[in-house]
């Protein structure tokens, strides 16, 4: 059964970044058999009601400013794959989320920064998905869980997010790892090892500056739906972790 994923993809820069997170990302394609098509949550996709994209190719969205001119040359023209799409409204509705199709919108950085460094030809059939602020915890992981039969058809899940995610507290001149986001992670890594789903839908009031790591939750929530999709055998495994800008946190969990 192939593995759900949860990235990390940090500032939109990554994808012409050369470090060591990059370097597991560049050579993750070799870790898996090729999946026949991947859905992806992204963070930066927001909507009331969980959307499920239904294009025949993407076009690249560069919902950023102020970066390099290089990274709004860079394209990442997927293809859709329609009956996939349906396939995926079938499940949520046979697990009673009510879903929608969105037949026009490309994939933003979120999704096309970290698909063009694990597969780079975007050769590819994507399904991207949106993430909705206002579900509970628990309503996430329902979110991952039902299309986790998927894994047995060989299709990809992947979560893009950002377990530590507050620009604010970015310092770009920072060496070092702040101690809180470093805390915060910590308690995170104990708690997925674990598969403690009460404690992660309750992280807000439990891990250590959490207010903090998660001042909106829009990054955090492709974690949790990863997780959900790895249920079956409930088994994470921290395959990477590092910072930048003192607090940044990029990292990657494998879920089986």
């Amino acid at each position: 059964m192939m593995p759900s994923y949860f990235f990390a993809h940090g500032a939109p820069s990554l994808v012409l970044e050369k470090h060591a997170y990059t370097d597991l990302l560049n050579n993750f394609a070799n870790s898996i058999p090729k999946p026949k098509a991947i859905v992806l949550f992204s963070a930066h996709w927001e909507e009331s009601v969980q959307t499920v994209s239904a294009v025949d190719e993407y076009s690249t969205i560069y919902d950023f400013g102020g970066f390099q001119d290089e990274l709004y040359q860079m394209t990442y023209p997927a293809p859709g794959n329609r009956p996939l799409s349906e396939e995926i409204r079938s499940l949520f509705a046979k697990h009673g989320i009510s879903s929608k199709l969105d037949e026009k919108r490309g994939l933003d950085h979120g999704a096309w920064a970290v698909l063009k460094l694990l597969y780079p030809d975007a050769d590819i059939p994507v399904v991207a998905l949106s993430v909705n602020r206002f579900l509970s915890n628990e309503q996430q992981y329902a979110i991952g869980k039902a299309l986790s039969e998927l894994k047995e058809k060989d299709v990809l899940i992947i979560g893009s997010g950002g377990t530590v995610h507050n620009l604010r507290s970015v310092n770009w001149r920072a060496n070092g790892v702040d101690e809180w986001a470093g805390a915060f992670d910590n308690w995170l890594q104990q708690k997925l090892e674990a598969w403690d789903t009460a404690s992660l839908f309750n992280y807000r009031e439990l891990a250590p500056h959490a207010a903090m790591a998660v001042p909106t939750n829009e990054h955090f929530i492709p974690l949790l739906i990863a997780m959900g999709a790895g249920d079956a055998h409930k088994q994470a495994k921290l395959l990477h972790r590092s910072y930048q800008y003192g607090n940044l946190s990029l990292s990657c969990w494998q879920f089986d």
